[in-house]
């Protein structure tokens, strides 16, 4: 049940993020997986297309870096590291 939140949490942050930066589409996405997290590297990106699908990141290349310290403040947590997005289509003056 901890993993669905994860995931659930990850997603509403990239729809977040695209809504913030006003683009349509995120193209990479790189993450780090706590060493206590709850969720593995591999069920991740196993997961990552089912994920993001229907969202401005279906089909963004994702990256995951697993953390190794268990005493680090974010080691149950997955970290969303870095997003990069499309450039928004520059607006015309009317």
């Amino acid at each position: 049940m901890h993993e669905e939140t994860l995931l659930r949490d990850l997603r509403r942050k990239l729809d977040q993020i695209s809504r913030d930066e006003g683009v349509e589409r995120i193209t990479r996405v790189r993450i780090r997986v706590g060493a206590l997290c709850h969720i593995t590297p591999e069920s991740l990106r196993s997961r990552w297309t089912a994920l993001v699908a229907n969202s401005a990141a279906s089909g963004a290349t994702l990256e995951v870096e697993a953390a190794v310290d268990p005493h680090d403040p974010r080691a149950q947590d997955v970290v969303l590291v870095d997003v990069a997005v499309t450039d928004p289509e520059p607006r015309h003056p009317a």
